[in-house]
């Protein structure tokens, strides 16, 4: 090898000259540089496509992730090399820095690389190509941030420490300067541990409908950031909450419903008196004979009232579906079937009269020719 190496300098010394020999040396390191960048890029795209053909959760993500940092990282190693072999004939003071640079050229890359592939697998988990059972997205989301954020302060610490700064200082200024950011910065901490509790507690998923008594606040979760909840509301307006919000207000979550109820009260004329218990009987029975209704919930048909003017039953079961728009049709065709009941024992729906009562009559008065 060493023969090698000196019978390669005595030709490039004839080629370009002694005193230029650096320069083809260079040129030679950058050139083998292209050609193995090209080589590994070309060899890791391949192994990403029959990756992708086998469905496997982490290869996937591995060869995915690795393809573009591996190329820059045979980059950063050619020309730093090429950098050294060039310093030692320059007294630019820029190149004296190729170690350091070549150390946070690493450490940049080796962050890119971990970042992306946690990025690819926070994906395929909750894919249900990859898995039978996914995983919930927003716990998902919440393990991906976390160790994203893990690595990259890591990767801070380090590249500090490799461009001469003490570690040490740096966290023990972090302490102190924590406590004024504290201070300063109270809503800002706040929202991350209300997103923190979300996250933790998850009274409600990215895609569920939410609305809350308190505040006026319902639509279908977008997005649960750290600071911050996105909100599609129905009439499709993007609605930003804080995540301290929620530590406050009661959340209603009706997309983890296992029911719908159906709770209507029907009045009848005080003319149809005779024909109530008939008609309630009948209901009832329609109702326990109705697909959609859940007959194992509670099933209620029962006249409960007398009203100014009509006499109540009210009707009160739970259905199959918590689908919204499936809910009301069931519901239309139960009330449409309550009317044929009434119709069937000639019967009618009473609606708000006004009887007067002339304790006297009332008396014609003719008029006189």
């Amino acid at each position: 090898m060493d023969a090698f190496k000196s019978t390669l300098q005595e030709w490039l010394g004839e080629l370009a000259g002694k005193e230029n020999l650096w320069i083809a040396e260079v040129f030679i390191v950058v050139f083998c540089t292209l050609i193995v960048a090209l080589v590994v890029s070309t060899f890791l795209n391949k192994l990403k496509k029959k990756s992708l053909l086998t469905k496997t959760l982490w290869d996937d993500a591995f060869f995915h992730s690795l393809a573009a940092p591996a190329k820059w990282f045979v980059w950063v190693l050619g020309l730093t090399t090429a950098a050294t072999i060039a310093s030692k004939h320059s007294e630019s003071a820029i190149l004296e820095a190729i170690a350091t640079v070549r150390h946070v050229g690493y450490i940049v890359i080796v962050t890119w690389f971990v970042t992306g592939f946690i990025s690819k697998a926070e994906k395929n988990l909750i894919d249900p190509e990859y898995s039978r059972q996914p995983m919930d997205r927003t716990t998902a989301m919440a393990l991906g941030k976390l160790l994203r954020i893990s690595v990259i302060i890591t990767a801070m610490l380090v590249a500090l420490q490799s461009l001469g700064y003490s570690i040490s200082g740096v966290l023990a200024f972090g302490g102190i300067g924590g406590i004024a950011v504290g201070f300063a910065a109270k809503d800002l901490l706040a929202n991350f541990f209300g997103g923190l509790m979300v996250y933790l507690d998850r009274p409600f998923a990215v895609g569920d409908w939410i609305r809350s008594p308190d505040k006026n606040i319902e639509g279908v979760v977008e997005d649960i950031g750290w600071r911050q909840t996105r909100i599609r509301t129905f009439d499709k307006r993007p609605l930003y909450v804080p995540n301290a919000t929620f530590t406050q207000i009661s959340v209603e979550n009706p997309s983890r419903m296992q029911h719908r109820r159906i709770y209507e009260t029907v009045g009848i004329r005080y003319d149809d008196a005779t024909k109530m218990a008939g008609i309630v009987a009948d209901v009832k029975a329609m109702l326990v004979e109705h697909e959609a209704i859940d007959h194992n919930n509670t099933l209620i048909v029962n006249f409960n009232g007398f009203a100014s003017s009509s006499l109540d039953f009210f009707i009160y079961c739970f259905t199959h579906t918590t689908d919204w728009i499936e809910f009301h049709e069931i519901k239309q065709d139960v009330l449409l079937k309550v009317l044929k009941i009434i119709e069937k024992h000639e019967a009618e729906c009473a609606f708000p009269t006004s009887t007067l009562h002339v304790p006297d009559g009332i008396q014609l008065m003719q008029a006189e020719n």
